[in-house]
């Protein structure tokens, strides 16, 4: 079992202070959904977690040390991956290069998603939207990571993949925390923690359940 959790945290962007001091907890393995508006905070709050921004003021913990000042690279060594909402895959380079950076064997990723082995020696940057997306989940899930961080899981998938989405994170054995404009279909019926955050503060925190009634 792993947490990652934020106390107290605030993030500047130049004079705009975008998380005003949240808190919140994200237990694994499990989901945690983060919902918000295009500036509620939700990216801003992930990438906290993930150490590719810096806090202001609080502490960013995983399972209960605190790693307010480890850098986001040492954060990834320690089994921390994050896919962000744009530039997660590596264009210049094939489908088949972008998955064996993450591991030799690209089995597990293609059985996962199946749409990508007649794409294998494409370049990603000629990659629709959606796939660009399936080629960034699968090299996540190559890295067997204790700390899964999403933004946007689902951006540019059909109904159908966006569904077989949700249903492989939420099956990893690890601490998956995902950046939502809302609450997917997919989640409605699954159990997962939920923080909506409106002008970087968290309004809503409870179960997935809860937020739907």
């Amino acid at each position: 079992m792993t947490t990652v959790a934020l106390r107290h945290a605030r993030v500047r962007y130049g004079p705009l202070e975008a998380l005003h001091g949240i808190g919140l907890t994200a237990p694994g393995p499990g989901l945690t959904v983060l919902l918000g508006r295009n500036g509620s905070g939700r990216t801003t709050a992930l990438r906290a977690l993930a150490g590719t921004v810096p806090l202001s003021g609080g502490a960013v913990l995983w399972d209960g040390a605190d790693v307010t000042r480890v850098p986001a690279y040492e954060r990834a060594r320690r089994g921390m991956c994050l896919v962000p909402e744009r530039q997660a895959v590596f264009g210049s380079l094939t489908v088949r290069e972008n998955l064996e950076l993450a591991a030799h064997d690209p089995t597990v990723a293609l059985d996962a998603y199946p749409q990508l082995r007649p794409l294998l020696q494409r370049r990603a940057g000629t990659l629709s939207g959606g796939e660009q997306r399936m080629l960034a989940l699968s090299r996540a899930l190559l890295a067997r990571a204790r700390v899964v961080l999403v933004d946007e899981p689902a951006q540019g998938m059909s109904a159908a993949v966006a569904a077989r989405t949700y249903e492989l994170l939420g099956a990893l054995d690890a601490c998956v925390v995902l950046a939502e404009q809302r609450l997917p279909p997919a989640l409605r019926g699954r159990p997962a923690i939920v923080y909506e955050l409106r002008r970087g503060a968290v309004v809503f925190a409870g179960e997935a359940g809860e937020l739907t009634d």
